[in-house]
């Protein structure tokens, strides 16, 4: 790994883990809003760790929905955490202690930064940097938010609901806009348009699920090389 590499790589897990960070401030405000407390706002922080589910879960419960309710839906919308498991797994090689530790670790934003190096070794790099980076600072943010609640106001007026997303197409663009981006354009425009034409019709979670569904067709048919035979 280059030393240009390993910079990228870590430049990106820093802007990822604070843009993400950041958003953690809004969950935590709106989740004591929604009526949990503190403690409870935390432990969905620490230990389910996947921003669109908790907000999936707590818009539920803040509309008056059951508990099973909120489960399921949340658990709906992680399933597409499940859908990283075959990129990340043979790129990190994690054995022992370290398996159950990447599996809690992958989420959008280790992914996206893993299989955005080109190199192997900076793709490790950036998924540990970024998902202990994005855990650390979701849930720094999410206690502050927390202990904040109602004296922050809505916090989506600060515009934190955007950092998350802002970051992402900053880390995608360059697969979008680059030589031979032709694919990626595809399979980006099919999912959006199917998340679009889905979400008045359908559950939370299920749009993405079957957004997802584009790429895994459309690598079906036109199979692209695997992270680590890239150089």
């Amino acid at each position: 790994m280059t030393d240009d590499a390993r910079r990228a790589a870590l430049r990106q897990s820093v802007s990822v883990a604070v843009a993400t960070g950041l958003y953690g401030i809004s969950f935590g405000a709106l989740s004591v809003v929604a009526g949990l407390s503190t403690a409870q706002t935390m432990a969905l922080s620490l230990l389910m760790f996947s921003g669109g589910s908790q907000f999936a879960f707590i818009g539920v419960i803040g509309s008056g929905g059951t508990a099973g309710a909120a489960i399921a839906t949340a658990g709906l919308l992680g399933a597409r955490n499940g859908l990283y498991g075959p990129q990340v797994t043979p790129l990190l090689a994690a054995n022992g202690w370290r398996r159950p530790l990447a599996a809690q670790l992958t989420i959008d934003e280790s992914t996206a930064v893993a299989t955005a190096q080109a190199d192997p070794a900076a793709g490790r790099l950036g998924f540990w940097w970024t998902g202990i980076g994005v855990f650390v600072m979701w849930n720094l943010f999410t206690l502050l938010g927390a202990v904040l609640g109602d004296a922050l106001g809505d916090p989506r007026r600060y515009g934190l609901d955007a950092a998350a997303a802002a970051a992402f197409l900053a880390l995608v663009w360059p697969r979008l806009s680059g030589p031979g981006a032709h694919l990626s354009r595809l399979v980006a425009g099919g999912a959006v348009a199917v998340a679009l034409a889905l979400t008045p019709f359908t559950p939370a979670g299920v749009p993405v699920l079957l957004a997802a569904a584009v790429a895994i067709v459309v690598g079906a048919v036109a199979p692209v090389r695997p992270v680590e035979a890239r150089t």
